[in-house]
């Protein structure tokens, strides 16, 4: 293992540090930069990586950038689109041209607002279309756009970020990063390409509301930094040994049907507490809207 890792430092080191690319999550999630994808980019820009930022909001970029800059004297470089959109891929390769990237890792993704069955999420036409442009198309389109120089230079290396529950069928998205990431590398893995399908448990941030980090939930910062070092060690990685362990109980030691079962009632415990939250927050506007009404009588 250390004589691997001894190696796999050499490889990094020789991959080309002109452009790393991150895609961050789009602002219309709610999403910090700042406080969370934007923690996770200094990461590698203390490394040494220069940093090409993709996400929604230019002012949020530039904020991210500027740090970045200031901090680590590394240049950055941004392009803003929004991921829900399937018109945004000639503009990001037009960003790209002539760039060649280390580094890419495909980090954008969205969630359910709270656990729901399929066909009573509002707005379900619109929610299968973007949730299926942020969640799939982008980790393809964006390996289209980088993997052809990394393949001429035979170096190169894609972090595809999916989630724990790609691990077992659950109702999201993931399992799909998963399994193309492991399919992509072992077409690759012989021209010197490293494609390693990255599968967190929950980590403190805002899209997952957590706001205390504790040990089997980390901060962005410490699961980041608990990662880099299991690139080219292995494939598929929970990236962080409290989540290796916890995703080594659920898929070896303890029964399938068992975990499922769990999973499916801590959804159901998630959903009805999220909408009795809801239905208080309805009331309490009603009451309030009455009350004013009654003042301007």
């Amino acid at each position: 293992v250390l004589r691997q890792a001894g190696e796999i430092q050499t490889r990094l080191r020789s991959v080309p540090r002109c452009y790393f690319y991150l895609a961050l999550l789009s602002l219309a999630l709610n999403m910090n930069i700042e406080q969370t994808a934007g923690r996770d980019s200094s990461t590698l820009a203390r490394k040494g990586f220069a940093m090409m930022l993709i996400s929604r909001s230019q002012d949020k970029l530039d904020d991210v950038a500027r740090q970045l800059e200031d901090q680590y004297k590394v240049e950055t470089r941004t392009i803003a689109v929004d991921f829900g959109l399937s018109d945004i891929y000639p503009k990001i390769e037009a960003g790209l041209a002539g760039l060649d990237i280390g580094v890419l890792v495909n980090n954008v993704g969205i969630s359910y607002p709270y656990p729901e069955y399929f066909l009573h999420i509002p707005d379900l036409d619109n929610f299968i279309t973007n949730m299926i442009n942020v969640n799939m198309t982008s980790v393809c389109q964006m390996t289209r756009l980088v993997l052809p120089r990394m393949v001429q230079r035979s170096k190169g290396v894609v972090l595809n970020i999916s989630s724990a529950s790609g691990m077992y069928p659950v109702p999201l998205l993931t399992a799909f990063v998963d399994f193309f990431s492991r399919g992509l590398q072992e077409e690759y893995k012989a021209k010197g390409i490293i494609v390693q399908s990255v599968l967190p448990f929950f980590v403190a941030t805002k899209m997952t509301r957590i706001r205390k980090p504790t040990l089997d939930k980390p901060t962005p910062e410490r699961y980041v930094a608990a990662e880099l070092t299991t690139i080219g060690l292995q494939d598929q990685t929970n990236g962080y040994f409290p989540h290796a362990v916890m995703g080594w109980l659920t898929t070896v030691l303890v029964p399938i049907n068992l975990v499922i079962y769990f999973g499916a009632r801590m959804n159901r415990a998630q959903r009805t507490g999220y909408l009795r939250r809801r239905k208080l927050r309805e009331l309490a506007n009603q009451s309030n809207g009455k009350s004013d009404g009654l003042k301007s009588d």
